[in-house]
Order: structure tokens, then C-alpha cells, then sequence
């Protein structure tokens, strides 16, 4: 039986944990939060549990189930595919298209299975209905709803769209076995500003069929109740209610002589096969590592198409935000801005990049392609970023700072770009400006101050809280205050050890 790790072991995480442990499948677990990883040690002492991936031993498994926070999912499942792993990553795949194409091209290139964690698709009674629907039990599909109503599971990275609606959207590709052509969101947000609590979307599929989506965590009651309505019935399940009945109704409407005749036939309860979706899941995923069977059902294609509609839907769901709508260029964008980021109109914004929320970026200034800037980056005036760069969260970059490409930038390090600040005195102009280099590939780590006027030298790796008040060599690890040179990192990110010279 092939051993599978779980990294992240919290809400929906020790689910993984209990089911893997009842398979005998349970390897190892990753969390770290102390008290979550205490807990489970207490629950399965016979389990292995690290703090990170990156502890010893920790990337000893073949598999993987990544059921951390979204804005995770692709750093930590790129390296577990760079590291010849097999991925199960829980929903959404990625927080944008291009993340999520990168993964599927790192699982093809390795020959290594990537499923995304839509778990409803391995739920019996929709696999069910659609079996009836194939069937031709309900005729042509016509219109399908979903309500996902809840009161609390507030989120504070992630609106209740992203929440709640990726399971509805992946079984209306199911059912439907198409993508929609047309995705219009409306909603309103109440607890915090620009996030949405409450979205109903319309999504347009070809052959003139409709979905509803409509979910909320602001409601007084739990509901989640899926309908499909076809040309000769309809079929009915409700996940929250007491007996979890698939029904059929035999109605609809009729035209007889050009009139429209209600049709209201008998309500049938469909038996189906009782088995746990999650369970059914992870089976499936061993299945495709030991077995190689079929993976298209859920695999890292279909993840990114429920994505693509996800994004769709931010975007129309941006337009509800008065009195900022987006530009005729913004919406004809190749790039994703968060609606609450601001971006000047004569930027120029590469392919495929992404600028989270609270984000600025001043006049004039370029980004290249690929690039990813956290929550609350600041770019300043005629500042220069590569392409696949990568900037997390509180960071500004000011006017006289240029970055290669596939610079990191960690949280909350710091660039200067004036030796001498003085409040009483300023220094505005650009003429006072010291220029800062960081060339290709090298890694600033968190917290770090990059003093200006110097140069940060190719693949170069500034630790954690270092002040860079010089030069720096490529390929250099750099730490302390003020930063020296303590050892070598290769451009792979791997420390070297020179036994002569």
C-alpha cells in the first residue's frame, strides 16, 4: 500500500488524516502550527509528523495532499512535483491560470499525477445523477442551480466565491461536459471591505443550458441543495437535509396545440450507492499512482478550468465595487490586478502576471511577465521588474531600484534608494536617488534591508534580517548586520560545501 503524506492538517486537512489512517495509507504529517500538530501526534503516534517540508525525512513519501490555504497551493505543490512527487491539492489548484498551467506542465514533464481535491465528483449520488442524465432520464438538460448557504466560515484571504463555489462549478462541467461561454457574478460584501460575502452567478453554457450559483456565508440556516431541470423531469439533492434523498420529479411543461400544459407527475427517490466522497477520492489517487488508472475526471485540466471560471467571475464581480469600473484596458487585460490594487494607466504590465490586493504600482513603471506581487506591494515611478519575479507581501520597491529576472523579494524586506534622509530636508528629486541592481535569480529573504547604491550579484541568496550595505558577489549567501559573505548557494537554491579552496 503506497504511503501518502498530508501537509496541512487543520479544517478540511485532518479529514485527509482520519481517511488516509483508515486506508492504512497515512504517512506522515506536515503542519506548522504546534498545537495542531500536537494533536495529531496524540491521535496517530505511530505517524510521523514534521513542522515543514523542508525537515529531514519530510519529502520521504511518493504522494502528497496539500489542504493548506489557497495562496500556498502552488509554491508548495511545485516543489513537491519538482521533487518527483505525486500531488493531490485540494481546491482551488492555484490562485490564477498561469500558476496552475505551470503545475500541470511540471506533473506531465515528470510523468507524476496531479488531481485537484473536487471532492463532490467521487459523491455517489451525483455520480448518479449523472448516470441518469446520460440515461436520458430528465431529456436535455435545461437549466441547473446550486445554493451553498452557510452561517460563519468567514474567510479574510478569499471571498465566498472562491470558498464555496468551486464544487458547483466542477459538476456543472460534469454534468454538462462543457465549459460555459459566458460567466456573469454579482454579490455584496458587508464584513470587510472589497469581500465579498454573499455571490450569485449565472454561468451560460453552449447548447442554450443555464447554471446558478448562489452562495453565502451570511445566511440564517445551512442549505446545500444542487438541481438539475431537464425537457422531461428534474432531478433534486439536498446534502443538508435529514435522509440525503436524490429525487426525481416527473414535471415540467408541455405544449400541447401551442399551449403551454403543466406537466406534475410523481416524485420518485432514486436509490444510489451509499460510500464516503472523500474516501472514494483518495482511492482514486492511489489508484492512478499504483494503477495508472484514468485521472481526467479530476486532474490538474480539469482544476484549471474551474479556475479559469473562477477568474471569470472575480472579474464581473469586480463591476459590482462603485464607483471604480474597470477600464475598457483593464478588462481586455492579459494580466490579473486584484480589484482593490491600483495600477497607473501608463504602466506597462507583462503576460500572465499577478498584482494582489492593497497592491500600487506608479506611473511609468514596467513589470515583466510571470511576475507575482503579494498583498500590499508598492512599485515605485519608473521602476523596472523582470519577468518571474516574485515580491511578497509589505514590500516597496522605490524609484532607482531595478530587479532581474526571477528575483524574490521576501516579506517585508526593505530597499532604500537615499543615503541621507532627512525629513526637514528633502531629498524628493530623482537626481538624489542611489540605483540598486539586483540581478538575476538572486533571493532577498525576509525582513532584509538592501541599502542603495550597490549591486546584488546573480543567484545570490540574502538571509532572513541581513543589512546589505555593500556589494554582493553572485551566488554569495550573505547574513548578519552589516551582511557578509558566509558560503555559496547554487542557482538551484542549494547551499554548497567546498572541501578544497
Amino acid at each position: 500500500m503506497i504511503k501518502i503524506a498530508v501537509i496541512g492538517g487543520g479544517r478540511w486537512g485532518k479529514n485527509h488524516i482520519k481517511t488516509l489512517h483508515g486506508l492504512n495509507a497515512l504517512g506522515g504529517i506536515i503542519d506548522s502550527h504546534p498545537e495542531t500538530l500536537g494533536s495529531h501526534q496524540k491521535t496517530y503516534p505511530n505517524c510521523n509528523t514534521f513542522s515543514k517540508i523542508g525537515d529531514n525525512g519530510a519529502l520521504a513519501y511518493p504522494a502528497y495532499v496539500v489542504a493548506i490555504p489557497a495562496q500556498y497551493h502552488f509554491e508548495v505543490a511545485k516543489t513537491l512535483l519538482e521533487n518527483g512527487k505525486h500531488v493531490l491539492v485540494e481546491k482551488p489548484i492555484t490562485l490564477n491560470s498561469p500558476d496552475a498551467t505551470q503545475l500541470i506542465q511540471l506533473a506531465k514533464e515528470n510523468n507524476l499525477t496531479l488531481m485537484v481535491g473536487h471532492v463532490l465528483l467521487f459523491h455517489p449520488a451525483f455520480n448518479k445523477m449523472k448516470s441518469l442524465i446520460d440515461a436520458g432520464k430528465i431529456g436535455k438538460i435545461q437549466y441547473m442551480y446550486s445554493n451553498r448557504l452557510n452561517l460563519g466560515t468567514v474567510r479574510t484571504e478569499e471571498n465566498s466565491l472562491w470558498n464555496f463555489a468551486p464544487h458547483d462549478i466542477s459538476i456543472f462541467e460534469y454534468l454538462t461536459e462543457n465549459t460555459p461561454n459566458q460567466v456573469v457574478s454579482r454579490g455584496g460584501a458587508f464584513l470587510q471591505p472589497h469581500l465579498h460575502d454573499t455571490t450569485l452567478t449565472s454561468l451560460h453554457y453552449p447548447n442554450n443550458i443555464v447554471g446558478h450559483i448562489f452562495v453565502s456565508w451570511l445566511h440564517p440556516f445551512k442549505e446545500h441543495r444542487f438541481v438539475v431541470i431537464g425537457s422531461k423531469g428534474m432531478l433534486s439533492y439536498e446534502d443538508t437535509s435529514p435522509k440525503k434523498e436524490l429525487l426525481f420529479y416527473e414535471k415540467g411543461i408541455d405544449w400541447v396545440n401551442g399551449e403551454p400544459i403543466k406537466r406534475d407527475g410523481p416524485t420518485e427517490v432514486i436509490p444510489y450507492e451509499s460510500s464516503p466522497p472523500l474516501t472514494n477520492e483518495l482511492v482514486h489517487f492511489m489508484n492512478c499512482i499504483q494503477k495508472k488508472e484514468d485521472n481526467t475526471k479530476i486532474n490538474g485540466e480539469k482544476g484549471l478550468s474551474v479556475l479559469k471560471v473562477l477568474e471569470e467571475a472575480d472579474l464581473s464581480l469586480a463591476e459590482t465595487f462603485p464607483p471604480r469600473t474597470p477600464s475598457e484596458s483593464i478588462k481586455k487585460r492579459d494580466y490579473f490586478v486584484h480589484e482593490n490594487s491600483h495600477v497607473a494607466e501608463s504602466c506597462t504590465i507583462g503576460e500572465g502576471t499577478k498584482i494582489w490586493q492593497f497592491s500600487n504600482v506608479q506611473e511609468n513603471a514596467t513589470i515583466g511577465k510571470h511576475s507575482v506581487l503579494g498583498q500590499n506591494v508598492n512599485i515605485g515611478s519608473n521602476v523596472n521588474v523582470g519577468n518571474y519575479v516574485k515580491i511578497q507581501n509589505n514590500v516597496s520597491v522605490y524609484e532607482g531600484v531595478e530587479l532581474e529576472d526571477y528575483v524574490f523579494c521576501g516579506p517585508s524586506m526593505v530597499f532604500t534608494n537615499i543615503l541621507v534622509p532627512r525629513s526637514k530636508y528633502p531629498q524628493a528629486a530623482s537626481k538624489y536617488y542611489q540605483n540598486t541592481l539586483v540581478k538575476e535569480g538572486a533571493s532577498l529573504g525576509a525582513n532584509a534591508t538592501i541599502v542603495c547604491g550597490i549591486t546584488i550579484g546573480r543567484f545570490a541568496f540574502i538571509g532572513a534580517g541581513a543589512v546589505v550595505t555593500k556589494d554582493v558577489p553572485d551566488f554569495a549567501v550573505i547574513v548578519g548586520n552589516p551582511g557578509k559573505v558566509v558560503g555559496w548557494m547554487s542557482e538551484g537554491g542549494t547551499k554548497l560545501d567546498f572541501s578544497k579552496d
